[in-house]
């Protein structure tokens, strides 16, 4: 799961001395925080459906030492969506479970095709180092005749382009 940052959960205000204080309470997204009674409340379903859901490999809430399941923000939102899916869209729970399981693999290949493009890029930078190099290694080697066109010839074999003349004494 991804990290969102925290975000505001609940607020509470305190009397101190006749002022009123708000406090905002921030609670990382993944993080267990609600009992199976208030997660199903903030879902809009019976706590049963969310046990079911969870028998069902559709949603994993974590647990306390003592057992006990606590829910995210996001597991909520994942039960919201999967209520959506089942009542709007008419998914049974064996659809909801292939479509997510569908979601989970574009995000999967994502995450892969955004990899490999990286890898590309740094092989195309590293290819474009070599190539300069190359290049810079030639240039004192390489001259381009006069009258020879577009060929490259090594500096050593090309040929004056002037004819030779005889020497005056």
């Amino acid at each position: 799961m991804d990290r969102r940052p925290s975000s505001p959960v609940n607020q509470r205000r305190r009397r101190t001395d006749g002022v009123t204080k708000i406090t905002r309470l921030q609670v990382e997204t993944d993080r267990g925080v609600f009992m199976i009674s208030v997660a199903a409340r903030l879902a809009n379903m019976h706590p049963q459906t969310l046990r079911m859901y969870e028998a069902r490999g559709l949603i994993e809430p974590q647990r306390s030492p003592k057992g006990t399941r606590l829910y995210s923000q996001e597991d909520v939102e994942r039960l919201k969506r999967i209520q959506e899916m089942t009542a709007e869209l008419g998914l049974n729970l064996a659809g909801v479970e292939r479509v997510l399981d569908l979601e989970l693999q574009i995000d999967e290949m994502h995450a892969r095709i955004e990899e490999i493009e990286q890898q590309a890029l740094q092989a195309q930078v590293r290819l474009a180092e070599e190539l300069e190099q190359v290049r810079r290694s030639f240039r004192a080697e390489l001259a381009v005749p006069y009258r020879g066109g577009l060929e490259l010839v090594r500096a050593a074999d090309a040929k004056s382009p002037f004819p030779n003349r005889p020497t005056r004494s």
